[in-house]
């Protein structure tokens, strides 16, 4: 009698062991899932829910903790969205504000020196130009980042473009002796985007060449295509750019140790509106260099049908 007692006993215990077993298992499955979709959810910031069920109370009070959290960082984020946009706004337009006043300056100090030249207000004007100049490139940065720019889209002749561009900066190449390198494709291609916004992209990318680039006295300019997207590289043979400057070259206000040099006159912002830019056109702009030998800005912009 006590034999079947025992095995009875054993048996119980055994079952309890595999109940046990199979609820932390299950518990472990939940906890990975939870895990899973936290990430997801993160990841691609929606405003979905972790979803789980089951009937602990303890795991129920995670759930809910944990969406509430998800909750709270989707409402600050969308607050945190909000508020920059109306920063970049406010900027947008405190620069308008203050380009007027400069404007007037401007016009004054040309009639000044028209009236009477004077080697002082020469100097002042060369100045308030440089002002001048800054400003309208914070302008156009603050009104792309608060999405105020429209871009007026339509169908052009990419390899015109290129030449006439290049064409505008003839006079300065040849004073300056720069071996001047275009390739340009003779069949012609077309590309439906913003010739306003490809314009700005290139002339600040042949600008920036011109003034970092200058000691290599070389420019390049390269169009080419394959069936998805469009390519325009831009190369100097210049100082370059060190490997740990390359993913900062992008950034706002960002500036090279030559800039330092007053020959250089750089601000930074050139570079940071042209990738913006290029964003806008869905497309986006990269950089390789190998210092005092090559370095080379690309615009990419995806091709649409026309």
């Amino acid at each position: 009698m006590f034999p079947d007692i025992n095995r009875i006993i054993l048996l119980f215990l055994a079952m309890l062991i595999l109940i046990l077993c199979i609820k932390e298992k299950n518990r472990k499955r939940q906890i990975r899932t939870i895990a899973r979709d936290i990430s997801r959810i993160m990841g691609c910031e929606s405003s979905e829910k972790v979803m789980s069920f089951t009937s602990e109370k303890e795991m129920k009070y995670l759930i809910e903790q944990i969406n509430g959290l998800l909750e709270h960082q989707l409402k600050v984020k969308a607050d945190y969205m909000e508020t920059r946009l109306e920063i970049k706004r406010m900027l947008s337009n405190v620069s308008h504000d203050i380009k007027t006043p400069m404007t007037v300056i401007l016009g004054y100090l040309e009639i000044m020196t028209a009236k009477q030249p004077d080697e002082n207000l020469f100097k002042i004007q060369k100045k308030a130009n440089e002002v001048m100049e800054l400003i309208n490139k914070f302008f156009t940065l603050a009104k792309l980042e608060a999405g105020d720019i429209d871009f007026v889209m339509e169908t052009i002749n990419i390899n015109e473009l290129c030449r006439e561009i290049i064409l505008d900066y003839y006079d300065i190449l040849t004073e300056q002796d720069f071996d001047v390198d275009v390739r340009i494709p003779e069949e012609p291609f077309y590309l439906y985007s913003s010739k306003e916004g490809l314009e700005r992209i290139l002339n600040n990318l042949i600008s920036n060449a011109l003034r970092y680039g200058a000691g290599g006295k070389y420019l390049g300019l390269e169009v080419r295509w394959d069936e998805t997207i469009l390519y325009i590289g831009v190369t100097d043979k210049g100082k370059g750019i060190e490997a740990s400057e390359l993913s900062h070259i992008f950034d706002r206000t960002y500036t090279l140790e030559d800039s330092r040099n007053k020959n250089i006159q750089g601000n930074g912002l050139g570079l940071t509106i042209a990738k913006g830019i290029a964003e806008r056109l869905d497309g986006d702009i990269t950089v390789t260099s190998s210092p005092h030998k090559k370095t080379t800005f690309t615009l990419q912009i995806k091709r649409r049908d026309l």
